[in-house]
Order: structure tokens, then sequence, then C-alpha cells
């Protein structure tokens, strides 16, 4: 699964491409969940547990472009969404490459709300970090 879900993240978000090995790791930390059409991969997500005192966790879901606008990114949001809240989320967050305007739309279109635009160290793409507004719900 780590190899699959690797494999759409780079499609959606080519500057976070993983290597297997570093999708394994993250398949420790992080629930990865594929979403197919048959038997076509069309796309995946990510929750990070809460951390901290607020107990933030992060919910991303990625679906490939020929895919978009079919209700599978709500399906994957939504999962990942009730799997965070059942590990005791207070609040919810996600991350979208600011190239993606369908992401950022779609996660827009939920009431995320942007917080922050960055560009990590030694990278050229620019990243927005946006939390939900109000509870996880």
């Amino acid at each position: 699964m780590y190899e699959v879900s690797g494999h759409v993240s780079e499609k959606i978000v080519p500057p976070a491409a993983m290597t297997p090995d570093e999708a394994r790791d993250r398949s420790r930390r992080y629930r990865l969940e594929n979403a197919y059409l048959g038997d076509t991969l069309v796309g995946c997500s990510t929750v990070r547990p809460p951390e901290g005192e607020g107990r933030v966790a992060t919910v991303i879901a990625r679906v490939l472009p020929a895919f978009r606008g079919r209700g599978i990114g709500a399906a994957l949001y939504e999962a990942g969404l009730a799997h965070a809240r059942g590990l005791g989320a207070r609040a919810v967050e996600t991350v979208v490459l600011a190239a993606n305007a369908d992401g950022l739309r779609f996660a827009e279109g939920r009431g995320f709300v942007e917080r922050e635009r960055y560009v990590l160290d030694g990278e050229r793409d620019a990243w927005v970090d946006l939390r939900l507004a109000g509870p996880p719900s």
C-alpha cells in the first residue's frame, strides 16, 4: 500500500515525491488509504494523528486529476475526518501545494481557512497550511 500511496502523491504533488522507504515509514506513523475505481488507482489519503495540547490532526485527500469531480475526494476526506475524530482530534488541518488550485478549492469548500504559505528550505514550491474553521465536523 505504501508504494501505491507514494505513487499517487508523486503524481499530484511532485515536490513531495517519496521513496518507497519514506512511504513505508509514513505508513507506520500515519493512516494511509488508497481509493480505486475497479482496479484503477484514483486517489489516496493520509491522516496524521492528533498532536500537541490542541490535539491537531492532519487530513489530506488526493485524487488524480482525471478522476476529480466524482465524489472520490469527498469520500476520502470524510473517512479521514471520521478517523481523526475517532483519535480525539479537537482541530483538523490540511496542507496543499499552492499550485494545486483544485486542492485549494476543495479544502476551502469544506470550511478550511488558510493559515500560512511557505516554501521549505532548499525548495521552490509553495505550500499552504489550512485549518478547519470551528470544531472538526
